[in-house]
């Protein structure tokens, strides 16, 4: 082989290394199965759903949906159209906390009495303020139907439907902070004002001699 064609062939080598880590999956799945237990207007009652939770990246933002694979809960009454509304929270783990909460449309068709009540796509959106690997897992889900509220409860403590790495908004760039000459030695000062007076007397010392050295 050629000098010249050895050469090509480490090249593309070389160009090729970074796409493979690109390429690299950012997000893991699982769909999840969750045993609600549910307190409604006529007794408590418990059912299993498998949940799957996905994010498409919007921005700075996720949009989350949260699928329901099976019904939950049921009505002693039949349930026209429009006459229930499901909306749940999920619980964000990692290195960022807090919850997200997702809601749907009401049912477009009437659900038949005592039959388990489906959940519509569930969808909100999620700002990520710090990064790392978030998790998503599900949490409480509340359903409103003919004025009462029925609310339930993961049961079997769920492991996680969505796993992100994600990069918070609040993440600062310390790179972009001025570094050199007078001006931007006082705009860095600026920033680090809570260290300066926590030093006390050795930071006003440190400053005098260091004007000292300037003009000297």
């Amino acid at each position: 082989m050629s000098y010249q064609k050895r050469t090509a062939l480490a090249l593309a080598a070389a160009l090729a290394g970074p796409v493979v880590l690109m390429a690299a999956p950012a997000a893991h799945a699982d769909v999840v199965d969750v045993n609600y237990k549910c307190e409604t207007p006529i007794g408590p009652k418990a059912a299993v759903s498998p949940i799957d939770i996905k994010a498409v990246k919007s921005g700075s933002a996720y949009k989350l949906t949260m699928s329901f694979q099976k019904g939950v809960s049921s009505s002693p009454v039949a349930l026209g159209a429009g006459a229930m509304s499901p909306s749940a929270v999920i619980k964000v783990g990692g290195p960022d906390k807090g919850t997200v909460a997702v809601s749907g449309p009401a049912n477009t068709a009437e659900i038949p009495a005592n039959s388990p009540i489906k959940i519509s796509d569930l969808s909100g959106t999620y700002t990520p303020k710090a990064s790392g690997k978030v998790t998503f897992t599900a949490s409480i889900l509340t359903i409103k139907a003919l004025g009462t509220t029925t609310t339930c409860t993961p049961g079997n403590s769920p492991g996680p439907s969505l796993a992100l790495d994600v990069t918070g908004t609040g993440a600062s760039a310390p790179e972009s902070l001025p570094r050199t000459g007078p001006l931007d030695s006082a705009v860095a000062l600026g920033t680090l004002g809570g260290t300066v007076l926590l030093s006390g007397a050795a930071g006003v010392l440190w400053l005098t001699r260091r004007g000292a050295r300037a003009h000297g």
